[in-house]
């Protein structure tokens, strides 16, 4: 009989295959449920859509001369559809206002066009993560300018500044780092070449090793007896010294380095006496002849003071009847006298020299093991993985090469690293595709270390981080969450402002603005350098403090200081150094009443609601205007030339209907912000009119002024906003743009984001976790 023990055991298997069992059925169910919607989709595709296309589009966008390069009978499928996201959100766009088909051509009746907007919309915004969800696939991408930088100051030690021959860096999807528009030509290979030699310049020191060179002359420049030979050689042919002085500076341990050789004959070699402050310390045989002259050295004590080194020629011998010319004179030639020390000031070398050179070739590790070890190291790191004994082997031959041509130890290495910087496995991020008729592949922990790093610090991976990939625990446990806690307190992250939030929300555009000196008399650098500084600690506080995001919307603080705060109209700031200073009670906060927000929305002389308002739709909310039709006429209609506040030249120019379709929304939210003038000041009047701030939104909502829109947004798209900052971060940290498949991702990384508040840690966790981030997915094409 069965104890309870075992029973209870039992019970529990049981109960364990049962909740399995269940599981497996939900998960069977969900994928076909998903299956059966998928071919629904596509049977409504080819039986609804295709045929509404074909009898109110295809004359105008079908073939290859189709307008705007838009053609229909390319999209075989829903899922090409899918695949064309982006081309049919601009599509669903134009049929919700009515542009598409245009005024001239056969109209669908309410009906179809409430069909083909609402397929449409489900189609390419409800996205089946269990068909459609994949990692996409990263292009191989060389570092950026500032990555380049980075890179180097953290391999090397060296703060090196690309200069303007370097590639400048093309622009995707709003950032930098994106992989498909960072080419490497092949003419600029020199460029780097030439940047790999000034860096390794700076870090490695080639010359003039050791201990410091107190005194230093070539023979004819010493005093005492003898005369000069010529190429700088003194000759003694009787017995005699000569020799020179030096100052010790310091008390200690000096070497004495004598250059020599001689004409021998007799029975024994050249004797060669070195006497300090007149004593003899020792005797060298000189058996070096003129082909090769020997070096001979001495180390010994010095006190403070002037001291004198001489060398005597103490073996003359002489006999001009032996039979072979070269037997009949013994001379002692001179060429080189140096003093060195003392060895206890023994030269620092730079910081990034010690980090190469961690080991020294000497009696116990022979010059190429050393060798070895260094370029093995260096190049790992360099590379962001583990070296393989084939490559190591290539570099050595460089050593060798420059070893042969007569170069040092030091020298032959600063050949192979520059080798190593010029190579693509250093200018270029690169990750192994997934194998053959696989569709993705799970990063290994190198690549994954290498993403984290340039995500957050735009540069290599740290010690800490290699350990990690070393031992394949960076997803091991909690490692990856502590690390990238870790890496945002570390101050690299500063990286996120400079890269990320500077191209985020345009602030390398802000530095190119030019406000009109005549109206805007007070604008200067001092003031745009200040209105910059504002926005990049606000965010670096967001960061820092792991504040929610939704404060860079409505936070009622910033950070100036007394030149900005006076530029604002806010009292009770002083001093040069910035800040926090709280905005309450006054009509500022969150980042769209920031000087350089405001600045970069604006023309030279005057306001622009339409640059506002489209910065917040692209920036903000995530919805980019369609791009404007060919031909759309500037601020004039039939002729006449707009007059009054820009407020009304703008109504007069949403007259025209073509206009009237993007403008409504773009124009109600730019409008909010016309209390601010150009550079961001406030202002009640616009020239002689009262500013008139209120705008209306397509969906009935109201607002005036920028206090009211900033409550607007708060109660009404914060979601937006944290959606659209979703995308733009996943877009930045993979290097790539975002597809349809990528949806899925964003949703993980919001619903991360709902549970802890919207915390700026929950959004950089949300998408290293994700599926995007962590794997690499195969090139594909368009289906």
């Amino acid at each position: 009989m069965r104890n309870s023990r075992q029973r209870t055991c039992d019970a529990s298997a049981r109960a364990a295959l049962f909740v399995g069992a269940m599981l497996a059925a939900a998960m069977v169910a969900a994928n076909a449920s998903a299956q059966s919607n998928h071919e629904a989709r596509e049977a409504v595709f080819r039986e609804r859509v295709q045929p509404l296309l074909a009898k109110y589009c295809a004359d105008c966008h079908s073939g290859d001369e189709a307008e705007g390069g838009m053609s229909f009978d390319k999209f075989k499928t829903a899922r090409q559809v899918l695949v064309g996201r982006e081309t049919w959100l601009g599509v669903l766009a134009k049929l919700r206002v009515t542009a598409m088909p245009p005024k001239d051509a056969e109209q669908p009746t309410d009906a179809d066009r409430k069909f083909l907007l609402d397929w449409i919309d489900s189609t390419v915004n409800d996205i089946d993560c269990v068909h459609d969800a994949e990692p996409g696939h990263v292009t191989m991408r060389r570092l950026n300018r500032q990555e380049y930088r980075n890179t180097i100051r953290d391999l090397v030690g060296i703060d090196y500044t690309p200069t303007e021959e370097l590639p400048a860096d093309d622009i995707g999807y709003g950032f930098d780092n994106i992989g498909d528009v960072l080419s490497l030509p092949p003419i600029l290979m020199e460029k780097y070449l030439d940047a790999a030699g000034e860096i390794l310049d700076q870090a490695i020191v080639t010359e003039g090793l050791g201990l410091p060179v107190v005194m230093q002359k070539r023979a004819d420049a010493l005093s005492g007896d003898g005369t000069n030979r010529g190429e700088g050689n003194r000759i003694i042919v009787s017995q005699g010294a000569a020799g020179a002085e030096f100052n010790a500076t310091q008390a200690g341990q000096y070497e004495i380095i004598a250059t020599a050789f001689g004409d021998q004959a007799g029975d024994e070699p050249v004797k060669m006496s070195l006497r300090f402050d007149g004593k003899e310390v020792t005797v060298f045989e000189v058996k070096a002849t003129r082909d090769e002259p020997g070096v001979y050295k001495l180390e010994g004590r010095a006190a403070v003071g002037k001291h004198r080194v001489d060398l005597a020629f103490i073996n003359d011998y002489y006999n001009p009847k032996a039979s072979d010319p070269k037997e009949r004179d013994r001379n002692l030639i001179l060429t080189h006298l140096e003093v060195r020390g003392p060895r206890e000031a023994k030269r620092e070398l730079p910081a990034a020299h010690q980090r190469i050179f961690f080991v020294q070739p000497g009696d116990k590790l022979p010059p190429n093991d050393a060798a070895r070890q260094i370029l093995e190291r260096f190049a790992s790191r360099a590379y962001r993985r583990p070296t393989t004994s084939e490559e190591v082997d290539r570099l050595m031959q460089l050593v060798k090469v420059a070893q042969t041509a007569g170069d040092n130890f030091e020298s032959s290495i600063h050949l192979a690293l520059q080798a190593v910087l010029v190579s693509p496995h250093f200018l270029f991020r690169v990750e192994a595709n997934p194998p053959e008729g696989q569709t993705e592949r799970e990063l290994n922990d190198y690549e994954l270390a290498s993403r984290l790093s340039y995500f957050l610090w735009n540069s290599m991976p740290d010690d800490e981080l290699f350990r990690h990939a070393f031992r394949s625990t960076l997803r091991k446990e909690k490692n990856l969450d502590e690390q990238v806690r870790r890496m945002l307190g570390d101050p690299k992250a500063k990286a996120l402002v400079d890269s990320f939030a500077a191209q985020w929300l345009q602030l390398r555009k802000f530095d190119e603005m030019t406000p009109s000196k005549r109206h805007f008399p007070g604008f200067d650098d001092q003031l745009r350098s200040d209105m910059r500084r504002e926005t990049e600690l606000f965010f670096a506080y967001i960061v820092h403090e792991d504040r929610s995001v939704t404060e860079l919307l409505v936070a009622d603080y910033t950070f100036i200081n007394e030149r900005l705060a006076r530029h604002y109209g806010l009292p009770n700031v002083t001093g040069d150094a910035f800040q926090r200073v709280s905005l309450a009670g006054t009509p500022r906060g969150g980042l769209l009443t920031h000087g350089s927000i405001l600045t970069v929305t604006s023309n030279p002389a005057r306001t622009s609601p339409v640059k506002r308002g489209r910065w917040i739709l692209e920036n903000l909310l995530g919805e980019p205007p369609p791009p404007p039709p060919p031909n759309v006429p500037e601020l004039v209609d039939e002729g006449k030339e707009l007059t009054g506040t820009l407020r009304q030249q703008m109504e007069q120019h949403r007259a025209n209907p073509t206009c009237a379709v993007c403008h409504t929304k773009m124009d109600a939210l730019g409008f909010a912000l016309e209390n601010f003038d150009a550079v961001g000041a406030w202002r009640l009047f616009d020239g002689k009119h009262p500013v008139d701030a209120s705008g209306e939104l397509p969906n009935g909502g109201k607002f005036d002024g920028p206090a009211e829109l900033a409550a607007y947004m708060r109660a009404n798209m914060q979601g937006e906003f944290v959606h659209c900052m979703a995308e733009k971060m996943l877009t930045y940290a993979l290097g790539r743009g975002l597809e349809f498949y990528d949806q899925c991702a964003v949703d993980k990384i919001i619903e991360e984001m709902s549970h802890n508040e919207n915390r700026f840690s929950s959004l950089i966790l949300g998408v290293v976790r994700s599926e995007p981030f962590q794997h690499q997915g195969a090139k594909r094409s368009n289906e």
